[in-house]
């Protein structure tokens, strides 16, 4: 990943997806944004994107103004998604700016003009671009996610819109948090078990012991994506938990803490 600054506010861009890359007369923009660089006060210091946290409301505005200028956007002319940790995916239009869908965890569109946004706080962002048909999808993937296959959804899903290739996708799984850090007992380690076929390649013991297994989640997620046929993924190999300078980690900051959101867009 590539490191940039706006107007003070950090962001991370996938080297996969290239800044000035286009999909069918589109600009595909995108960017993960971490930590630094808002208004909001400790435990949410300071570029918190969330109002599900105890944050005041206008500072997370604040910090919204600030990072969806990247491209143009404030928090009114972006689609935003209420996360439950499930696998159903909604199709974006222009008719949907400045609205929260409810109850999805991934978005798909092929309209220019449409921004897609999630936050994060140890789940995994899911980055899916087709540049044969112009289209983008976003997803949010935590172990429930996994386990029930969301990269898979959102892949199909693009297929079933706008009939995208898997193997002509380009996808990029975002920082989350990693095997050093996610210790997991009852019931992830039934329900990895019971979703992979190789779930003791996903249930390790860093340092070779430990009570209970820590679970690989951006394997887990980059394995459903090659299971649904997708070849070029790129990994951003940045632990949440481990790296809370740069993000929020609902595991490391027992909950007290804030979320770090992406973007991924098509411009007109």
């Amino acid at each position: 990943m590539k490191e940039g600054l706006f107007n003070g506010v950090p962001f991370l861009q996938f080297d996969r997806f290239g800044e000035n890359g286009r999909v069918r007369h589109a600009r595909v923009r995108h960017a993960v944004f971490t930590r630094q660089g808002g208004v909001s006060p400790a435990p949410f210091a300071s570029l918190n994107l969330s109002v599900s946290v105890p944050d005041e409301k206008a500072r997370v505005y604040a910090n919204r103004r600030r990072a969806y200028g990247l491209v143009g956007r404030d928090t009114d002319t972006v689609v935003h998604a209420h996360l439950v940790h499930g696998r159903d995916v909604a199709r974006v239009t222009q008719a949907d700016n400045g609205t929260w869908l409810p109850e999805v965890d991934g978005l798909i569109t092929d309209e220019p003009g449409c921004v897609l946004t999630m936050n994060y706080a140890d789940c995994a962002p899911i980055f899916l671009v087709d540049p044969e048909r112009g289209a983008i999808g976003l997803g949010h993937a935590g172990w429930q996610g996994a386990v029930r296959d969301l990269p898979g959804a959102l892949v199909r899903a693009m297929q079933q819109a706008f009939g995208s290739r898997p193997a002509a996708l380009l996808a990029a799984v975002g920082p989350c948090i990693g095997a050093c850090c996610y210790e997991v007992g009852e019931p992830v380690i039934g329900a990895v078990r019971g979703a992979f076929a190789r779930p003791e390649a996903l249930l390790v013991w860093p340092g070779g012991n430990g009570v209970r297994p820590h679970f690989d989640l951006p394997e887990a997620n980059r394995q459903n994506l090659l299971r649904a046929g997708v070849t070029q993924i790129e990994m951003a190999g940045l632990c949440t938990a481990c790296r809370t300078d740069l993000f929020f980690s609902h595991r490391a900051e027992k909950g007290r803490t804030g979320r770090f959101g992406v973007i991924l867009g098509l411009m007109q």
